[in-house]
């Protein structure tokens, strides 16, 4: 079938520059984004590029080419749905926080509602695609509830996960590495197929486009992100070994790192790893393992996540010790709350995790991030809080949205949040950060005037013959 029209229910991170790109390369392609948030709708449509609800590098210039061409956002999606030839589901799977599963299965009750609408407004054969992050057979339950409407339309379910890198996202989308497409081994199946590696097509070399199984294109996200994952955590582990034995983590990194059977990439030190998909995703792939009984497996990838919170306590905990085992009342200024610098996403941010260990402690955290808001900020630790409350039984550490008010501060000029403060900590790697006049941020702290490079981007020799006393990660 040649795609004239697709639709995709979503326009989050994953749905709404991947279908902007899909629309620039592909002009004789009808795109429309979908989803129920008006207000998202809102800004992906706003005339002013500077409030689009995603910050990446490029993402404005691809909407500013493809929207009212051929990329449409609306918040109409039993129309969008019924005109399209192919669905793309592109909604949140979050990890579940209640009931069977809690704390590591993915929440799939978004796919469902999404397959449901699918089924009850469609007339004519559809091409189902899941782009969402889904756990290993998920496409078997959407094609159960997709084929139980009896209203004789067929639907062909394939899978084509994203492996996005967000701050590169665009790049990654106009020259991937592989695009994969898993789909049904049976004459339709493989028809479905061919009718998105043809989409792809317009400007992905065939030789980048792999097709498999449907269940192996299910798993093969989930691996990728735990092997990615995995880097991070290994490469941390040892910084804790570094600073012991007196070692260098950056220099062992480039060690190891061009050995050709290693590599360099993910071998960068840091206060932990973020992102709506690490922790997630082998969160799911440690449940589904232990579903299977395969509980050394499932060990084995649990230990990735044990090592990454064992690094976001040590920084903290080496904050507090270093502030003489106490932060109560003190200022410390977090510089980057994103998880990772070009992108406005905070989940799972290493700052998250950091800030809620000090303000335990009742320290007075302010706070600059060049492209969060405060909105965001206040947001993930109301989160927090909240998951604490429903997941321990121990309620003494929670703290209320009153109480989070009045300990954290949001700035928008870094060298306010920096006046007077007992330390900072570096929680985010944006470039401007290696900009500031350190001489003059330590001249406005409280002394003796503490650095946490977090993301190890200053140079600690210059900060010391400033006058900071400084801790990096892995040194």
């Amino acid at each position: 079938m040649k795609i004239k029209n697709i639709c995709c229910l979503g326009a989050g991170y994953v749905g709404g520059p991947t279908m902007a790109v899909l629309a620039q390369k592909c002009p004789h392609i009808k795109v429309t984004v979908v989803d129920l948030n008006e207000q998202r709708i809102a800004d992906w449509n706003d005339n002013d590029l500077n409030k689009l609800p995603i910050y990446e590098p490029g993402l404005a210039h691809v909407i500013k080419e493809a929207r009212g061409r051929n990329l449409f956002f609306s918040t109409d999606v039993d129309s969008a749905i019924s005109e399209a030839e192919m669905i793309f589901i592109s909604v949140n799977t979050p990890t579940k926080n209640y009931g069977v599963g809690k704390g590591m299965a993915a929440d799939l009750k978004y796919i469902e509602l999404c397959a449901r609408q699918i089924a009850k407004v469609s007339k004519e054969d559809k091409i189902i695609v899941e782009k969402s992050t889904l756990p290993v057979r998920t496409a078997e339950t959407l094609k159960t509830i997709l084929d139980s409407t009896g209203n004789g339309v067929k639907f062909e379910i394939i899978s084509n996960p994203e492996f996005l890198a967000e701050g590169t996202a665009i790049n990654d989308l106009h020259f991937p590495d592989r695009v994969l497409i898993g789909g049904g081994e049976n004459t339709e199946g493989l028809n479905a197929i061919d009718s998105l590696v043809e989409v792809y097509s317009n400007w992905v070399s065939r030789e980048k486009i792999l097709t498999t199984k449907i269940w192996s294109a299910e798993l093969s996200k989930l691996t990728a992100n735990a092997f990615l994952a995995q880097r991070v955590s290994s490469i941390n582990s040892i910084s804790a070994l570094c600073e012991q034995t007196g070692a260098d983590v950056d220099e062992v990194a480039k060690a190891i790192g061009m050995d050709s059977r290693i590599g360099s990439k993910f071998l960068k030190a840091s206060v932990g790893f973020g992102g709506s998909c690490f922790q997630k995703d082998i969160l799911n792939l440690v449940y589904i393992c232990r579903h299977f009984n395969l509980k050394e497996v499932a060990n084995y990838w649990e230990q990735v996540i044990k090592i990454n919170d064992y690094q976001e306590n040590r920084f903290a905990n080496n904050i507090m010790k270093s502030l003489f085992n106490t932060v109560s009342s003190k200022k410390i200024t977090f510089l980057g709350w994103a998880f990772k610098k070009d992108t406005n996403d905070s989940r799972e941010s290493a700052a998250i995790y950091v800030a809620d260990k000090l303000l335990q402690d009742r320290a007075e955290i302010h706070i600059f991030d060049p492209k969060v808001n405060e909105e965001q900020i206040y947001s993930d630790l109301d989160y927090l809080q909240n998951n604490r409350l429903g997941l321990q039984t121990d309620k003494s550490d929670f703290l209320s949205k009153e109480e989070i008010r009045k300990l954290v501060t949001v700035h928008y000029n870094p060298y306010k949040a920096l006046d007077k403060s007992h330390a900072v900590a570096i929680l985010t790697e944006w470039d401007e950060f290696k900009t500031y006049d350190w001489q003059k941020i330590y001249n406005n702290m409280i002394k003796p005037a503490f650095i946490f490079d977090g993301r190890n981007i200053l140079s600690s020799k210059e900060l010391k013959d400033i006058g900071f006393i400084t801790h990096t990660i892995g040194k």
